[in-house]
């Protein structure tokens, strides 16, 4: 029998983003705001919900969960790049490419079943506005809430599991600006056969599931609001409606763009994912304040401003 003498992996190189040499400086100051920008949002809008006893909604309680999934999002990956940009730092050891590929489908996972669930739930409380403090009540909420984390870590761990089973023992240059599921396990020594399968059924399956789901519940909604005699009701519920529209938009939109237009170049696929890795996680926060008064109070509060009297 013929040995053949392989190294075995203990380590990756990531090769960053592409084209940006000379831009490296620009580039670490500008995500370095977005991150900073992202931090500081996420956790005033969560202090602000927990502070004001009038944010203690089901929506806000989701929208609260959103701003921790936020939080964990934007501290996956950018902490690295930044460190790529600033010092040339290329090097992740074996388990910091683990905690990236399991941290990041973990927490994209879970923002995909919330923003689900935060539709249903404005879906209830339009269409169903007198049951719905009884349909949405504390105990459904912690469970649906419950299920989103619980769900996502098992679907993180399935494919991190699967991932880093595989022998690694040849080239150790991922070919991104971080760990991910693909990029990483074009590198393997093994069949990747099992682990494309289940990618295929849990991320592409699942998340065109969650969509079918939320483009139901808004068609449902969108006949209520517009069947509403009272003016005032339907401002309302545009305004709540609007604000997660986006960020669901701000969500799926990039996946979508990636996969309707395969004709793109990496350097635009790069600038699409970093949009939704970078600013995205920063945005959710501003979307949800500019157009939501009981946000803007609770923050005015947090802050020690003056709440207007209602």
């Amino acid at each position: 029998m013929e040995l053949v003498n392989h190294t075995v992996v203990t380590h990756f190189i990531l090769l960053g983003i592409p084209n940006t040499d000379g831009l490296q400086t620009i580039l670490f100051f500008t995500f370095l705001a977005f991150y900073l920008c992202t931090l500081l949002g996420n956790l005033l809008i969560f202090s602000a919900i927990l502070a004001d006893r009038r944010l203690h909604t089901p929506m806000y309680f989701f929208l609260g969960n959103l701003a921790i999934v936020d939080l964990g999002f934007s501290s996956v990956n950018n902490p690295k790049l930044l460190a790529i940009l600033w010092a040339n730092s290329r090097t992740i050891s074996l388990g910091g490419c683990l905690a990236q590929v399991f941290f990041f489908h973990f927490l994209a996972y879970t923002e995909c079943l919330l923003c689900t669930v935060m539709a249903c739930d404005r879906y209830v409380a339009i269409c169903h506005p007198l049951r719905y403090l009884l349909i949405m009540n504390r105990r459904v909420c912690a469970w649906l809430a419950a299920g989103c984390w619980i769900i996502s870590c098992f679907h993180a761990t399935i494919l991190t599991s699967l991932t880093f089973t595989l022998p690694y023992c040849g080239s150790n240059v991922v070919d991104y600006f971080f760990c991910d599921i693909f990029p990483v396990a074009k590198l393997a020594c093994g069949d990747t056969y099992i682990l494309e399968t289940v990618i295929f059924s849990n991320t592409g399956v699942v998340p065109m599931t969650c969509f079918s789901l939320i483009l139901v519940s808004y068609v449902r909604i969108f006949y209520s609001v517009v069947k509403m005699n009272s003016r005032e009701g339907r401002r309302k519920a545009t305004s709540t409606c609007t604000s997660h529209l986006v960020v669901v938009t701000l969500f799926f939109g990039p996946c979508a763009v990636i996969y309707t237009q395969p004709q793109l170049s990496k350097e635009m696929v790069t600038a699409v994912e970093l949009f939704g890795y970078v600013v995205t996680p920063m945005l959710n926060p501003v979307i949800y304040t500019l157009r939501n008064k009981e946000v803007k109070a609770g923050l005015r509060k947090l802050t020690g401003g003056r709440t207007p009297a209602r």
